[in-house]
């Protein structure tokens, strides 16, 4: 899957290579490789405001993650299955 921030400036990209990239729309290129998951990456979002991204995998995680820094924040885990996608509400 792939979403483009809010404001238009960026877009995530998930991958089946366990990876999620977030990228400058305007010149191109990769700002960050998120890395952490443990199977293929099916779902990406922005949240509301552009400071986040949640992630879904098939390694039964979901994962918060910060723009800025590039850095995990939190693995959600708990599902007995794959995840196969994730949202952040409007408000």
């Amino acid at each position: 899957s792939a979403a483009f921030s809010p404001d238009g400036q960026h877009v995530v990209t998930a991958s089946l290579d366990m990876t999620t990239k977030l990228w400058n729309v305007v010149a191109g290129k990769c700002l960050h490789t998120l890395q952490g998951h443990e199977g293929k990456v099916t779902s990406a979002a922005f949240s509301p405001d552009g400071q986040h991204v949640v992630t879904a995998s098939l390694d039964m995680t979901t994962k918060l993650w910060n723009v800025v820094a590039g850095k995990c924040l939190h693995t959600l885990q708990g599902h007995e299955g794959k995840v196969t996608s994730a949202a952040f509400s409007p408000d």
